[in-house]
């Protein structure tokens, strides 16, 4: 039985004093007097439990989504509207638009308003998953590459291809909160003041606008002053690093040390172009110069700000040991993947600010927008310049010009630096419902480097009863994608997981990590009665 909407305290028109509802007049605000209810899915928040009104509207959505009555990109009312035709606070809308967009069905596009993505996985939560079972020896051995511990060029591919309910691998940042509307903006804006010849062959370089930009945001976000001059535009740090690779090799360095445990794509990059890429192990303070200077090789490839995967920060005597080998004639290649994303800790300086003679520095915006737009910058010192344009020109003649106006422009409004403060909240929400969800369903379990970045690595016990490559396949049987931390260990390692929370959903999360942990818990009882 439906009650009377004067007597609900969340009513924007409950009765007064007075005898007045409350009203200024205004239908667009109020909605016809007597209604009660909204024309929109002809919903009526009379039918709300007490207390539940962000649930109940929040799973009415979703039930339109799924049965098709709001299709894939169809625009849902603005919240002040919709809460008006239903009398709640506007809150109550905007939190039951807020709790599908992080589920992966709509997507607020600014002006453009709050947009269907599409239905998402159900995955009922009364239903118990079926317990894991073994991963047969037999299945192991005839197995792709993907899942082999000595993984090819193709495994990163493979990997995304791969399909799965739930994506834990790392990498990407949150694509659903991509600024359309600010790209659409800025892009508009840019075409409006184009001329004819501006469509011709760009600088090889990097559009000047762009290059300015980047020298700015440096500046700004990082500490590095930079000339414009000095910033070569690229195709993202892959490209980076595979120009580096060729550059170096004209001024005969075909040695790069790089940190174990350490990036595995990183890794096969430079070691396509370069003769060896020896390890270094890597602890609590960053990368250990003393077993660097062992190697003997000429430069080494860091990831100082955010060591990846285990998060750790270069520590400060750690950092001076290094700049110091650097200043003997070493050559530093800082690859500063994700350093604007930080939590629960303060900026961290790039290496390039310090000692810009002897550092080349990579950057990009695929951690900061899209990794689709394949766009980043590489700075390095002066001997190494002529090499690296000659490998640019002949690789491809530059960037396309018109994403670049775009970025520029959204770097020099100040766009970008809103965009991160907006991901940085999406992402510290999802981050601590990982580390939420290990704490509950992987106890045994060891986090790293969740301070900062778009991933957490794990450690798990030594005595775990199977290789984290034969764990991270039978979680992708049982539809969870992740990454097993042995692909990016050449040296010794305790066995884990590398586990990325940005472009998932809390919900999603919290199941694909109980995934994880029944399957742990099953190695485990296997283990103990082996």
């Amino acid at each position: 039985m439906n009650r009377s909407k004067d007597t609900r305290n969340h009513r924007s028109n409950a009765a007064r004093p007075d005898g007045s509802d409350g009203s200024d007049g205004s239908a667009a605000e109020t909605g016809e007097a007597g209604e009660t209810g909204a024309d929109f899915l002809q919903l009526d928040a009379a039918e709300a439990p007490p207390g539940g009104l962000t649930d109940w509207l929040a799973h009415r959505l979703r039930e339109a989504v799924a049965d098709g009555r709001l299709p894939a990109g169809s625009r849902l009312p603005a919240s002040r509207v919709l809460a008006a035709e239903l009398g709640v606070s506007r809150g109550v809308v905007t939190d039951a638009y807020r709790r599908l967009a992080e589920s992966g069905q709509l997507a607020g596009r600014g002006r453009g308003g709050t947009v269907v993505l599409g239905p998402a996985p159900a995955v009922p939560q009364s239903v118990p998953h079926p317990a894991p079972q073994p991963v047969p020896q037999a299945v192991l051995s005839e197995l792709p590459p993907l899942f082999r511990d000595d993984p090819d060029a193709e495994v990163f591919d493979q990997l995304r291809a791969a399909p799965a309910r739930i994506d834990l691998t790392p990498g990407v940042p949150d694509l659903a909160a991509f600024p359309r509307a600010a790209w659409l903006r800025a892009e508009r804006a840019v075409l409006d003041g184009l001329a004819a010849s501006d469509l011709g062959y760009g600088d090889v370089r990097g559009t000047p606008v762009l290059r300015q930009a980047v020298a700015h945001w440096l500046a700004r976000n990082r500490g590095i002053r930079a000339d414009p001059d000095e910033v070569l535009v690229v195709a993202g740090t892959a490209q980076a690093l595979a120009l580096l690779g060729r550059a170096l090799g004209r001024v005969g360095i075909t040695e790069v040390a790089v940190e174990d445990p350490g990036s595995l794509g990183a890794r096969q990059h430079l070691a396509h172009w370069l003769e060896a890429t020896p390890s270094v192990p890597v602890d609590a303070e960053g990368i250990r110069v003393d077993a660097l200077r062992a190697t003997g090789a000429p430069a080494v490839l860091l990831t100082p700000a955010h060591q990846y995967p285990t998060g750790v920060v270069l520590g400060g005597e750690r950092r001076r040991e290094l700049l110091c080998w650097a200043g003997e004639g070493g050559l530093v290649i800082e690859d500063d993947y994700d350093a604007e994303h930080r939590y629960d800790r303060p900026p961290v300086p790039a290496l390039r600010a310090e000692l810009p003679d002897r550092v080349c520095y990579a950057g990009s915006i695929s951690k900061l927008l899209a990794p689709a737009l394949r766009t980043g910058w590489l700075l390095v010192p002066p001997r190494l310049r002529t090499a690296l344009l000659d490998a640019k020109r002949f690789a491809d003649l530059g960037n396309p010009v018109l994403p670049q106006l775009v970025l520029a422009r959204l770097m020099e409004s100040g766009e970008l630096e809103r965009h991160l403060r907006l991901l940085r909240r999406r992402h510290r929400r999802r981050r601590d419902a990982m580390i939420a969800a290990i704490r509950t369903h992987l106890p045994t379990a060891t986090v790293h480097g969740a301070a900062a970045g778009l991933h957490l690595m794990l450690t798990l016990p030594e005595q775990l009863g199977c290789s984290d490559v034969e764990l991270a396949t039978a979680a992708l049987a049982r539809g969870v994608k992740t990454q097993p931390l042995s692909w990016h260990a050449r040296l010794p390692y305790p066995p884990g997981l590398v586990l990325g929370y940005a472009a998932g959903s809390p919900g999603g999360i919290a199941e694909g990590v109980a995934v994880l942990g029944e399957l742990v818990r099953s190695a485990g009882r296997r283990s103990s009665l082996g």
